[in-house]
């Protein structure tokens, strides 16, 4: 099991002990105000999420739990190669624990899973994950509209994207 250290942040595998963690963020509509679900009405549905990160296969993907402090605040990286995601509690925001998060992840993605492109599928609304991104130097690959149908409404998104020859000229 890989773990991640970074300087103030340790990025780990899934446990079934992190659900009560992470129904804390999953369960808060400003965390999941972008996400591709409603925030989680029980602790139960967040149980089966996390069941499902737990169940992804080596060759599928890889996602940590982000942990600061001793309790998590989050998770990043890839339910399924190459599409990359991420989502931390708001009181963590505005910290630049997402940056220091994703940057292993994404070095990890190039490097150990010899991924040629990295992937992020975001609302266009999320100002905040479009600046996160274009600072790692993902850039627009498209844009969808009625991409996602959540809670009554449809939804756009912004295709962003990373290839491996950026990253590693940028590094």
């Amino acid at each position: 099991m890989t773990v991640i250290r970074t300087e103030r942040l340790i990025l780990r595998p899934a446990a079934e002990s992190d659900v009560d963690g992470m129904h804390a963020i999953l369960s808060d509509p400003r965390a999941m105000a972008y996400w591709s679900s409603l925030p989680h009405s029980s602790v139960e549905t967040t149980r089966k999420w996390l069941a499902a990160m737990i169940a992804t296969r080596p060759e599928e993907g890889e996602d940590f739990i982000i942990e600061h402090d001793g309790r998590a605040i989050g998770k990043a990286g890839f339910h399924r190669f190459p599409a990359i995601g991420y989502v931390l509690h708001p009181a963590c925001w505005g910290q630049g624990f997402a940056q220091e998060a994703l940057r292993p992840v994404i070095e990890r993605g190039f490097t150990r899973h010899l991924l040629a492109r990295i992937v992020a599928d975001v609302d266009p609304r999320n100002e905040g994950s479009l600046k996160l991104l274009r600072r790692l130097g993902f850039a627009e690959a498209g844009y969808r509209e009625k991409s996602w149908y959540i809670g009554g409404e449809w939804l756009d998104s912004v295709d962003m994207a990373l290839e491996a020859r950026d990253w590693a000229a940028a590094t």
